[in-house]
């Protein structure tokens, strides 16, 4: 029995499957039997249903990656945060300690004071949107770091300025894809890819994410030049309760071709969403923070 064009209809919930791709295409093979000249009809409705089938699939992907990356940020952020952080520098020959606060608010704001050792002991960091400040009291003075400084180490460690007072934005700063699935220690986990757009002034040239399905956590991520060479690869471990979350309580940073070299990150406390002043992330209350 032959069918009018008016019924070669499909079912919107089969878009997602490709199932309606093969409605159609075995529709209008059941047409061509009777109808001179089909064949092209049928060629150019399948190329339509299925580049619209591959625009549909890669935008999906590209919004739920950036959605899972927003979620395992907002985790490790909140609407503000605080922090006692302890800090360990390990070379083939020695290996040295320091201990810093951190205070967050939203995406923009940011501020972390060495409080030991007495060498560096009152050195503070400050992040206001996209502008960066150094108090250094042994100079007794504020310095602005440009952006090409955003790269270089930070305090001798093996994370970047930008590691910790995050200039860039994970979320904002990069296109999203999801490359796949893997598991690591603490279970299944999303793989999904960074690249910088265009406008964006970014320190790395491609960052892969490893995001746990369960409870959104940043398990490890490698930071990649723009020669696509793997510089640093940071693993998140000791998942325990601080605050009101879960969260990675130590953080590895571990460069690609120093052998030997990385930075241990231990959380100690870190409590979330309580109030703070804008105005407490100033150039001019720098030196009043303790």
């Amino acid at each position: 029995m032959s069918h009018s064009p008016t019924e070669l209809t499909l079912k919107e919930s089969h878009i997602g499957s490709g199932k309606a791709f093969l409605e159609l295409d075995n529709a209008l093979e059941q047409h061509n039997k009777s109808t001179p000249g089909i064949r092209m009809m049928r060629l150019v409705c399948c190329a339509i249903v299925y580049l619209i089938f591959l625009v549909f699939a890669s935008s999906v992907s590209a919004q739920n990656a950036r959605d899972i990356v927003r979620r395992a940020d907002s985790r490790m952020r909140g609407s503000t945060s605080e922090a006692m952080i302890s800090i360990r520098i390990v070379r083939p020959s020695y290996s040295r300690e320091m201990v810093m606060k951190s205070w967050s608010k939203g995406n923009d704001l940011a501020l972390i004071l060495i409080t030991s050792p007495a060498k560096e002991k009152g050195t503070i960091f400050l992040k206001r949107k996209k502008e960066v400040w150094n108090w250094l009291p042994s100079i007794e003075r504020t310095i602005k770091l440009p952006p090409s400084m955003m790269s270089q180490s930070w305090m001798g460690t093996d994370f970047t300025n930008d590691d910790l007072v995050r200039e860039a934005s994970i979320v904002e700063d990069y296109e999203h894809s999801l490359l796949g699935e893997e598991v690591l220690d603490y279970g299944e986990c999303y793989k999904i890819q960074l690249l910088p757009k265009k406008e964006a002034a970014v320190v790395w040239g491609k960052v892969i994410l490893w995001i746990d399905k369960k409870d959104y956590l940043m398990l490890r991520a490698e930071y990649f030049d723009e020669d696509g060479k793997l510089i640093n690869t940071m693993i998140g471990s000791d998942v325990k309760k601080l605050g009101d979350r879960l969260i990675p309580a130590r953080m590895e940073m571990i460069p690609a071709e120093k052998p030997g070299n990385k930075t241990i990150l231990l959380y100690s406390t870190l409590k979330f969403d309580k109030p703070i002043e804008d105005s407490f992330f100033s150039t001019q209350n720098m030196q009043k923070v303790q």
